[in-house]
């Protein structure tokens, strides 16, 4: 039979994880965080600012998130982890090229998201 964790167990397991992760594989992969995570930032944020639609008012902008914006969002996460990783890995890449297959899936012949 098998040993099945409890709820506490499987969050202490994702925490031990996640820990190995930011503390010590993908800083030394990656470099900092926050060095990677404020070039994503600014590749989103001018991503978003071209979504932005002002709104008649002047009262700001609304902006609406497409999936086709998500997959595109990615490829620029993608992008923003390459430029800071202290070693290129063909799975960067790879990443990319999955979210860039999913974004033309969600086009049509003409250009247009379905």
């Amino acid at each position: 039979m098998e040993n099945k964790k409890t709820q506490a167990e499987m969050r202490a397991y994702a925490l031990d994880v996640a820990k190995s992760c930011v503390c010590a594989d993908r800083n030394r992969q990656y470099g900092e965080p926050e060095d990677n995570f404020r070039i994503i930032g600014d590749l989103w944020g001018r991503y978003i600012a071209e979504a932005c639609i002002e709104l008649q008012d002047g009262g700001g902008c609304r902006v609406h998130i497409r999936p086709l914006d998500v997959a595109n969002l990615m490829v620029l996460f993608k992008v923003g982890r390459a430029a800071t990783a202290i070693c290129q890995k063909p799975d960067t890449y790879i990443d990319i090229a999955g979210y860039a297959a999913c974004a033309a899936g969600m086009i049509d012949g003409e250009g247009e998201t379905e």
